[in-house]
Formats: C-alpha cells, structure tokens, sequence
C-alpha cells in the first residue's frame, strides 16, 4: 500500500521533492475538468460511491474528484483494519474504521516522524483526506438507506455534501478483491429496498501517482454515465413521459465499452446487484 516506507536520510529530500511533485500533477488534472457545474438533480441524477481496502488512497482521491465536479459522492474500506505503511515493513501503522479520525491519524504520525511521513506522502494524503470528511468507514458496517453529510467532523467543514438519500447508483471498487467484498456484502444483505446498483472495479495500483490517474478515469466514467442520464431525461421530456432511470441502465455496457477504449491501462470489471 502507497510507496515502502524504508527510506534512507539520505532521500528524504528527493522523495520530498517528488511528493510536492505528484500534487502538482494532481492540481494540474483537476484544472483539466471542464464539466459544467451540476446545479440540481436533473443535471447530475447519479451518485456514486467509491472503494478501496482502507479508505485512505485510490478511493479517497476519486472521492474527491468527484465532489469536486459536484457529484454526490461517498467513500469506504473493505479491509478488517486501516493499514498504513509504518517504519518498516513489519510495523504498520493500524488503525480502527469508523473511530480514529483522518485528522488524528495526521497528528500522531506528525509527531512520530515528520520527515519520514512527509517523504513517503502519507501526511499529504491524511492532510487531503482530513479534509473531505471525519474518519475512514467500513463498507461492511454501512446502514443503506440512511442519510449521508460528509462535512460532518471533516476539517474545515468538508468538500462536498455527501448523499442525503442514504443510497448510491454506482459503486466503483478501486481493487478485484474489494469488488468480491462489496458484492458478497450485498449478496449478505438479501437486497431490503430492491434497489438497483451498479457495481464496477477499476483496477488501480496502491500508490499516489497511479490514485491520480485513476481518479481521472473515474471522473471521466461519471461524466459518461452522466450524459447518458441527461439524454435520457431529455428524451423522456421530449416525449410528454416520466423518466426511466432503466433506459440509462441499459447503457451502461455500451458506456463502458466506450470508456474502456479511452482508458486501457485501468481494466474494468462490471456487474449489477441489489441495496
């Protein structure tokens, strides 16, 4: 997970160097979005869900992608324990989901070693993470259905609104084994609302740079799915009809198909399920 830890004194400036770097390339993508700014629920009527193993890296980056594009987006973990790399292979850093804030995770590696943790960009990422919302959450102890504000507990109040509806229309896993997890979850919980979900892995490495491009890949699957949605409201408008949120599911393998050929360095997996 994110780069080894076991750096020598002798780096640390080059491996600083290299962090102020991937966030410069980072603000640089970000710049790139040219989405118009979503302004209700007929101009953006999905929302989405992103995971990873910890809640820390390739999910929390996508998170904030998307909120900044203005979707309503939430985030989680599917691993048993939040690990970060310590200072050594065989002393991580483990936290509890659901508990320890992001922002008292960034304090005390602060005070443990602020050189190390700076150089192998784990007080960047907790520093944007901090940020974006309160804590890491577990997939697994997720209660569907109920109201979602992310600036709940997040430093400086948080970066997007969450999702106040409880539930989400797609789910991007960032990992095949977290893509297992969400579906035997789902699978576990015997779908009480009936609710149709998408359920997609992007495969992304654990490291900061490869975050980045899959958060561009992922903003761009939204933006996708998105224009889908809109042609289909439209459609439904211009016909006099109430609008099918089944004829933009419908289109979901052609937008990945499509997606796919964009992106052939991210491969994707793809199913349905039930909330």
């Amino acid at each position: 997970m994110i780069p080894d830890p076991r750096i020598s004194q002798q780096t640390m400036a080059t491996a600083q160097d290299a962090a102020s770097g991937v966030q410069q390339k980072r603000q640089e993508e970000l710049e790139k979005v040219q989405e118009p700014t979503p302004q209700s629920e007929e101009d953006y009527p999905l929302r989405f869900c992103t995971v990873c193993a910890s809640n820390q890296n390739r999910s929390m980056e996508a998170h904030l992608v998307l909120s900044l594009a203005k979707y309503p987006v939430i985030s989680f973990g599917t691993g048993s324990a939040v690990r970060l790399p310590g200072p050594s292979i065989d002393k991580p850093n483990i936290y509890s989901f659901n508990k320890t804030t992001y922002d008292e995770m960034y304090q005390e590696l602060k005070s443990k070693d602020q050189r190390l943790y700076t150089a192998n960009g784990l007080l960047n990422m907790l520093d944007r993470n901090r940020h974006i919302k309160a804590h890491p959450e577990r997939w697994q102890d997720w209660k569907v259905g109920v109201p979602r504000l992310e600036e709940n507990g997040a430093v400086g109040g948080g970066t997007g609104a969450g999702v106040p509806e409880g539930v989400v229309d797609v789910v991007i896993t960032c990992e095949e084994r977290c893509w297992d997890a969400v579906l035997e979850d789902l699978h576990n919980r015997n779908a009480p609302l009936n609710r149709l979900v998408h359920v997609i892995n992007i495969d992304i490495k654990d490291n900061h740079e490869e975050a980045i491009v899959g958060g561009k890949g992922i903003l761009e699957l939204a933006n996708m799915m998105t224009a889908a949605a809109r042609e289909e409201r439209a459609r439904a408008a211009a016909a006099g009809v109430v609008f099918d949120r089944g004829t933009v599911d419908g289109r979901v393998p052609e937008i990945m198909g499509a997606w796919q050929e964009k992106f052939p360095n991210l491969p994707a997996l793809w199913t349905v399920s039930y909330f």
